[in-house]
This record gives C-alpha cells, sequence and structure tokens, in this order.
C-alpha cells in the first residue's frame, strides 16, 4: 500500500474484484477533478508571469489645493460682547458682509466720543505746533537784530577807536613839537645869559627869553596833557568795543536759549500730535471692528459663539466659514520607507469614502470607481504621525472628480510605480521587501519612448 518495496502489487494482484474498489475507481468525476487541477495549476504558472503594477496605498482626506480656500474660523482682534447676529448657519455670505456686531468691554473705550475727543486735541496740539513755530520764528528775526545792530555798534565803536589813536597820533607829534621848541628857547635863553654876562645882550632881551622859555614849558606841559588824555580816551574805546562784543553776544546767547527751548517745545508738541495721531487711528480701526465682517465669500458653518451678551477674548473663534470656490485635493500619507519613491507630478489613483469602486490595486486598468489625480506637493519634514504628508491635485488627463464630495471626506490613495511579474511582487511581499527604487522617466525619454 505505501509502495516500500520494489514488489509492485498492484500488478500481481487485482483489485477490482473487490466491491469498494469497483465502487471507487469506476467514478468519472474524479477524473474530471483531476483535469481542473491540472488545467488551474497551468493557469496559475501562467497568472504568476502577468504584469503587476507595485504601488503605494494610502489613506487621506479631501482638502482643498490652495490654503486660502480651505475651512476657517473668524476671530475678533479685540475682547467684547455679542450684541447682534446678522446671519445663520448655513446661509451663504459675501467678502465684506456683517456677521455680527460686538460691543466694547474694556473702560478705556467706553466713550462714544472718543475719536472726536481725540481729533480736539490733535487740533490743539497741532495749534501749539504752529505757535511754536511762530515763537521760533519771531526769535530768529530778533537774533538777527541783534546781529545786524551788533555790528554797526561794533563798526561805530572801532571808527571812534581809530579816531582815537589818529589823536593820539596828532597829539603825539604835538608834543614832539613843543619839546623841540622848549630845547630852542632853552638854546635861546642860556645864549642870551652868557650875552648879557658879556654885555652884548640887555637884561630886558634876557627876560624876554626868560618869558618865552617859560611860555614853551607851560605849552609842553599842557600838550603831554592832551597826549596822556588821548591814550586814556583810546584804551576807554577799546573797553567800549569789548563791551559791545560782551553785551551783544549775551543777548544773542538768551535769544537763542529762547528759541531752543522753542524748538524742544514744538517738538515735544509735535511728538504728541504724532501720538495723538497714533491713538486717532488705532480708536478708528479699532470702531470698525466693532462689526466682524466676513473675509471671503461663504458659507457660515457654525456659530462656535451663540445667543446675545456672551464675552470673549481677543483672538477667541466666533464662527466658522468655508468658501465658496474651492480647488479640491486629497492630502494622504507615506511611510518614510516609501518617500523616495514619490516624486511631483507622479499618477496616483483615489477612491473617494460613498463612491462605489472595484480596485485592483495591481491592475489600475481594470479598476473601477477610482479617480485620477497627480502629486503637486511633498512634505519636507515628518508629521506627528510618523508619516509623511503628500498633496494630490486632479489629475487634468482624467475623469473629473465628483461634484458631490466635500472637503474633509475619506479618501483612500494608490500610486503606480514599476510593473513587475505577479510571482516577483509575490516574493517580494513574502520577504517585506519595499518596492523597486523607481525615478519617473523625463519628457525626452517618454518622447524616445
Amino acid at each position: 500500500m505505501l509502495n516500500i518495496s520494489n514488489n509492485q502489487l498492484h500488478k500481481t494482484v487485482s483489485l477490482m474484484g473487490y466491491k469498494s474498489c469497483k465502487h471507487i475507481f469506476n467514478k468519472d468525476y474524479y477524473k474530471q477533478f483531476n483535469k481542473f487541477l491540472i488545467v488551474f495549476a497551468i493557469i496559475g504558472v501562467i497568472v504568476m508571469f502577468l504584469p503587476w503594477t507595485q504601488n503605494i496605498s494610502g489613506q487621506g482626506q479631501v482638502t482643498t489645493l490652495k490654503p486660502d480656500q480651505r475651512p476657517q474660523t473668524i476671530q475678533s482682534q479685540i475682547p467684547g460682547r455679542i450684541e447682534q447676529w446678522y446671519v445663520q448657519e448655513g446661509d451663504y455670505v459675501k467678502k465684506g458682509d456683517t456677521i455680527l456686531r460686538i460691543s466694547e468691554i474694556k473702560s478705556d473705550y467706553f466713550d462714544d466720543r472718543l475719536v472726536e475727543r481725540t481729533g480736539d486735541q490733535i487740533k490743539a496740539k497741532s495749534s501749539s505746533v504752529v505757535a511754536y513755530g511762530g515763537k521760533i520764528e519771531a526769535l530768529n528775526r530778533q537774533i538777527s537784530a541783534l546781529r545786524e545792530e551788533q555790528k554797526l555798534k561794533l563798526e561805530q565803536a572801532r571808527n571812534k577807536l581809530l579816531q582815537a589813536q589818529l589823536k593820539v597820533k596828532s597829539d603825539s607829534i604835538d608834543f614832539e613839537a613843543t619839546q623841540t621848541n622848549l630845547s630852542i628857547a632853552q638854546i635861546q635863553f642860556d645864549r642870551a645869559v652868557t650875552l648879557q654876562k658879556e654885555g652884548l645882550k640887555a637884561v630886558k632881551d634876557v627876560e624876554e627869553k626868560r618869558l618865552k622859555l617859560q611860555e614853551t614849558q607851560a605849552k609842553n606841559i599842557s600838550q603831554e596833557n592832551k597826549l596822556l588824555t588821548s591814550k586814556n580816551e583810546l584804551i576807554n574805546y577799546k573797553v567800549e568795543l569789548s563791551r559791545i562784543n560782551a553785551e551783544y553776544a549775551d543777548k544773542i546767547s538768551k535769544s537763542q536759549s529762547d528759541m531752543y527751548s522753542a524748538q524742544s517745545g514744538q517738538f515735544d508738541a509735535s511728538a504728541q500730535v504724532t501720538k495723538l495721531e497714533n491713538s486717532y487711528t488705532n480708536y478708528q480701526r479699532r470702531n470698525s471692528l466693532l462689526y466682524v465682517t466676513a473675509p471671503q465669500n461663504g458659507y457660515i458653518n457654525k456659530a462656535i459663539l451663540g445667543g446675545i451678551g456672551e464675552t470673549f477674548k481677543e483672538g477667541d473663534r466666533l464662527v466658522g466659514i468655508m468658501p465658496a470656490q474651492i480647488d479640491l485635493a486629497v492630502e494622504t500619507y507615506i511611510k518614510p520607507i516609501d518617500l523616495p519613491l514619490i516624486h511631483i507630478g507622479e499618477k496616483v489613483r483615489v477612491q473617494f469614502d460613498g463612491w462605489p469602486a472595484i480596485v485592483f490595486s495591481g491592475w489600475p486598468n481594470v479598476s473601477y470607481g477610482t479617480y485620477g489625480a497627480q502629486v503637486v506637493a511633498i512634505e519636507n519634514f515628518i508629521s506627528d504621525n510618523g508619516k509623511y504628508r503628500i498633496l494630490l491635485a486632479p489629475d487634468t488627463s482624467d475623469h473629473d472628480w465628483p461634484e458631490a464630495i466635500r472637503v474633509g471626506s475619506g479618501a483612500r490613495t494608490i500610486a503606480l510605480l514599476n510593473d513587475v511579474p505577479i510571482w516577483f511582487e509575490l516574493w517580494r511581499q513574502l520577504n517585506s521587501f519595499p518596492p523597486n527604487y523607481y525615478k519617473p522617466m523625463s519628457n525626452d525619454q517618454l518622447s524616445k519612448k
């Protein structure tokens, strides 16, 4: 029975004489089943050599291609209190439409005429700046007048000084002349005395010469006194010249000090005007923030804060809005080991949740219910889930995506790689090897192919 021995028992002993053997070996369906197994094995071998497209599967969700088209929430830049709603959930709003009105909760902004009063302060401070400017101009004119007067006074003093110098020179010449006359008179007197002793001159002539000598001495003394007076006047005019310089320097310095004080006041007033203008602009801008408006065309999704009288802080989310015009896309995640196989422009098949599909991941041509996409962006840093995020856009050369899909719905993605035999793919899967390194062909290579 076990064919252990070399003696073939079935050739020497006939089993057909037994009823059980007749019942078993004469059935036709066993022969049919054997033929079926042989055909199935042949078909299985042939299938093993059929092409299989390697792929990378991933789970993702529908999103938008551009960041400004994604669902967003509207926040308030200032804290406030809800006063009135102008929309309901599901309403369509245009850019700039008022969504709700809020009121201030800070005591610094309770005044309804805060902007108007700030404008009045700006006008008052601006007038102060103008007044300071007028004072500075007046002081500049005063300084110019003082400098002109100083110039004239100095010129007058210099003229007097020059006159005194000339007078001193004239008196010096006269003094030298009187000294010469005194010397001559002294010589004549001495000669007359000598001649009178010798009897050649009369006493009368000697007395005349004596009188003339005394007159000449008196003139000399008078002229010397006059010279000293002229020198004293020259010194006085020099002192006057220095006094004029000091006096007008003091007046000009005082006027300049007043001018600099006025300029400092003007700069301070200008700084206050600038500060008030900044506050005025901020108050105007803050008043405009009391009406929360739609940033773009879209639909109101959900009122996060509801009711009337509810307060909130700056930056708190008030309402969600979904843009009206969007370009759909799919974001999916791949493992780090598969990242080198994905490139920009790579073809990807997408299956959306809720749309019936028959998917053969290795035979994309025979799949039904999948839509074409291509890679437009690959994240350069790993995500929190330990995978890399890629963004897919619709493939313009394939069927259009369904219009009824919404942002946030699920999607399954299949990135197509190289074509390999099925036996190779089974061998790779059994050994947990990654797909073959894949690099898309360039345009030149595609045109040659």
